[in-house]
């Protein structure tokens, strides 16, 4: 059953499976890395969070080049070149000893990485009609989760060994998984460069509508860092339930992401139809903020029925607004700069990470249900401005074919 939705027929099959391997070792080093930087690399606490900041500054600037890049050299060849570049990078930090070296490597790895991610969706809108293109990412999203499972889980058994040659061996196995990733790359269908336009090199930079996509949506993506970061904490601190809760709410995110997300997907095939799709995910995980503030304070077993309740709405709206996402950021882009725009797409998200954890904690943490209150607005007040967004977006693209020339 699981095959039916990771394996379709057709050419979203070698795109899940080189996704699932992809993020397997992504997975297993999303584990690992803060606690091999402190223990194997002997990094403070300090030292992490600047290496993480500063490497995901540079990854923001090189977001627009990298993604004009895939549209200029074709990206099937930057996609494997930056797999392949990522397997000896992930190896090489077999001999980092410090905080420099460790900085640099991460630096390069976010480069790498992000003109991979770039470049494999401008692969998608080259290879897949612009109608099944959200279908086709939803497939990948289901093989991704699946990856980051099983990558976890080899994390634990890793975490629970405590052991260096485990940790060395999970640094290999992650360097392998992006160097078979490079490596299969090379037998997808190639996609041809594209010719650049007159006008200025970065013009994702000017056009405002989709700038203004972008912000939005990135803020909106936040939701994640509920789950990742907010809720273990507002189960330890403010619930009576027990900690071991919000595994059991990120476990049934992820089976219902590989479950539904295909579903979830459907009615995403015109910009105003993605606009409100990301609607009604914002809808869904503003329900979910309001279903965890009431687990403030409840006995045992409510707490226990809210958070799993809470997190049910999350991940259907996660898996909605992400549909809504992806179509209104391959229908607003130009076929001659698709992974310019897919970049700038990226930085948004990235944006939103960033700032999201401060902000989440202290309205949650600091001033209990009313935070969560304070949330579920925005998210409302988010999703509520996609669809005058992507119209105005849909009207200046239009106006722009009329101008063009014959």
């Amino acid at each position: 059953m699981l095959s039916r939705f990771l394996l379709p027929p057709g050419p979203v099959r070698l795109f899940s499976i080189l996704s699932g391997i992809m993020t397997l070792g992504q997975g297993l080093w999303m584990a690992l890395n803060a606690i091999y930087a402190v223990t194997v690399v002997h990094l403070s606490p300090a030292q992490l969070g600047i290496s993480a900041t500063v490497a995901a500054g540079i990854v923001l600037l090189f977001s627009i080049p990298l993604g004009h890049l895939a549209d200029r050299l074709g990206p099937r060849g930057v996609q494997m070149w930056s797999f392949l570049l990522l397997a000896p990078l992930t190896a090489g930090l077999l001999f980092v000893t410090g905080f420099w070296s460790y900085l640099v490597v991460v630096s390069v790895q976010g480069i790498a990485y992000r003109a991979g991610r770039s470049a494999r969706k401008a692969m998608i809108a080259g290879l897949v009609p612009s109608g099944e293109r959200v279908k086709v990412l939803a497939y990948i999203r289901s093989a991704c989760n699946v990856g980051v499972s099983i990558g976890a889980m080899i994390a634990g058994l890793v975490l629970a060994s405590q052991s260096l040659p485990a940790y060395h061996g999970a640094v290999l196995l992650t360097a392998a998984c992006f160097l078979v990733t490079g490596l299969l790359t090379a037998k997808e269908p190639k996609v041809p460069p594209v010719p650049p336009k007159p006008g200025p090199t970065f013009g994702v930079l000017r056009d405002l509508p989709f700038l203004s996509f972008t912000v939005f949506d990135g803020l909106l993506s936040t939701h994640s860092v509920l789950l990742d970061v907010v809720l273990p904490l507002w189960v330890l601190n403010h619930t009576n339930a027990p900690k071991w809760m919000s595994a059991v709410i990120l476990l049934t995110n992820t089976i219902l992401v590989v479950l539904v997300q295909t579903r979830a997907a459907r009615g995403t095939d015109t910009p105003a139809r993605s606009a409100r799709a990301s609607l009604q995910g914002a809808g869904c995980v503003a329900a979910a903020c309001v279903i965890f503030a009431f687990s403030s304070g409840a006995d045992v077993w409510l707490a226990c029925l809210l958070l799993v309740a809470g997190g049910v709405a999350h991940a259907l709206g996660e898996v909605r607004q992400a549909a809504g996402s992806w179509g209104i950021a391959f229908e607003l882009a130009p076929d001659h700069a698709m992974g310019q725009y897919q970049g700038t797409h990226a930085m948004g998200q990235d944006i939103g990470q960033m700032i999201a954890p401060a902000i989440f904690t202290s309205l949650t943490l600091v001033l209990g249900v009313p935070g969560w209150f304070v949330l579920a607005a925005a998210f409302v007040a988010l999703g509520a401005a996609m669809p005058p967004i992507v119209a105005l977006a849909t009207r200046k693209r239009g106006s722009e074919a009329v101008a063009a020339p014959a």
